[in-house]
């Protein structure tokens, strides 16, 4: 599936893994899924590289200025 940069979000761990997969206080891409979304989950490109469910309470969204976006997805995309 193919996602535009406007789909994408970010958001902050604000609980980590014991399995390492994610970090606590790491900003994450989160891309749509509307069928994480029933069942309360983000869909988020982990440690890993790769993107998996994870519970929402794990993360908090969070709004970023246009160039603050583009530079990070830049960055992330490399």
């Amino acid at each position: 599936m193919y996602t535009t940069e406007s789909e994408i979000q970010f958001a902050i761990c604000i609980a980590g893994e014991e399995d390492r997969d994610l970090e606590a206080w790491k900003v994450y891409r989160v891309l749509p899924d509307s069928k994480a979304d029933e069942v309360a989950c983000l869909r988020v490109i982990d440690e890993s590289g790769e993107d998996y469910l994870y519970p929402k309470q794990r993360f908090v969204i969070v709004e970023l200025p246009e160039d603050v976006r583009a530079r990070l997805l830049a960055t992330v995309e490399q």
